[in-house]
């Protein structure tokens, strides 16, 4: 606790609310409070829509200016302090970087519309933003950590997956068109209503108000439902494999004790390693990083996470398998 107080206080307030130290009380209750913020502001949003609770209105109005006040003093300061968050860049780049980063963009979305409910109907739409700030508990709970990770190390995998589905959608929209368009010219009026039944068939969701009547147009519609369920299988099973991939990675964490020691080694993080992803180095230099020590803290590494200078890693070379 004594060198936790004998840092700066700008460097205490990046690790309170940037990196989220389970280790520390007041980082740990920054973690709860602002997820019952989130929460109150969200609850809100949806009660303010219910005519019946309307004499709530202003109870409503109070809750909500004051956990926009509390999401503003907290966007304030992770303004302030990104320039710890990106060492390797200026004050002004690190700031810029920020602002453009995606926990940057929910922030200035989530607080935007506040100031703007009389105004464009674009404004007003822009509350919806708000529930988007449930995704900044990602950096606070691995449990929700996990998720994203996989997402976006399959991100390739998946987008090859959703454009195999969108071929097979365009293909069967314009084949059930061309078969049912003389049979139910009201119904497959045009290529969009063939892409609108191809959808809820591919997906498997079968909305009914549109369907096939012929005979060449039913054989169809089978063989499309079959592919369907196929085509829903390759994404689920590429998120899949993505997950039995990180939850072994951690448990690998777990086994490091029971790794030869020689086969560990700590390097201290440089302008080298400064300012780079742990995916960047782990593929640049043939290693694998099981831990960061960070300003007495023990930082579990994802593959976004962002190596500051004088970090040290702890590591083992691929060739020590």
């Amino acid at each position: 606790m004594n060198s936790e107080n004998s840092l700066p206080l700008k460097a205490r307030i990046f690790n309170i609310i940037q990196i989220g130290d389970k280790s520390n009380r007041i980082s740990r209750a920054f973690d709860i409070f602002i997820t019952v913020v989130i929460f109150s502001n969200i609850v809100v949003t949806f009660l303010q829509t219910f005519s019946e609770l309307s004499f709530l209105s202003g109870f409503f109005h109070v809750i909500e200016a004051a956990t926009l006040c509390i999401f503003c003093i907290e966007y304030i300061l992770r303004i302030w302090t990104a320039d710890l968050l990106y060492p390797s860049r200026s004050r002004l780049r690190s700031r810029l970087c920020f602002l453009i980063s995606f926990d940057g963009i929910i922030d200035f979305l989530t607080i935007l519309p506040f100031f703007f409910l009389s105004g464009f109907v674009i404004f007003r739409m822009l509350r919806v933003a708000r529930i988007f700030h449930l995704f900044r508990l990602n950096s606070r709970y691995d449990s929700f950590n996990v998720i994203t990770t996989v997402l976006y190390e399959k991100r390739n995998q998946i987008i090859s997956s959703v454009f195999i589905v969108m071929i097979l959608m365009l293909a069967s929209s314009l084949c059930m068109y061309s078969v049912e368009h003389d049979a139910q010219p009201d119904v497959f009026r045009n290529a969009f209503s063939g892409i609108w039944w191809s959808m809820s068939t591919l997906l498997t969701v079968g909305y009914g108000d549109i369907y096939p009547i012929t005979t060449l147009g039913k054989v169809m519609a089978i063989c499309i439902a079959y592919l369907g369920v196929g085509a829903v299988a390759i994404p689920t099973g590429i998120i899949s494999a993505g997950f039995v991939e990180q939850y072994q990675r951690k448990s690998g964490l777990s086994n490091i004790k029971n790794a030869d020691i020689k086969e560990i080694a700590e390097i201290l993080a440089d302008r080298r390693y400064a300012g780079k992803t742990i995916e960047e180095i782990e593929t640049a230099d043939q290693l694998t990083i099981f831990l960061i020590l960070r300003d007495n803290l023990s930082v579990l590494p994802q593959k976004d996470t962002v190596v500051k200078l004088n970090d040290i890693l702890v590591i083992r070379g691929e060739n020590g398998n």
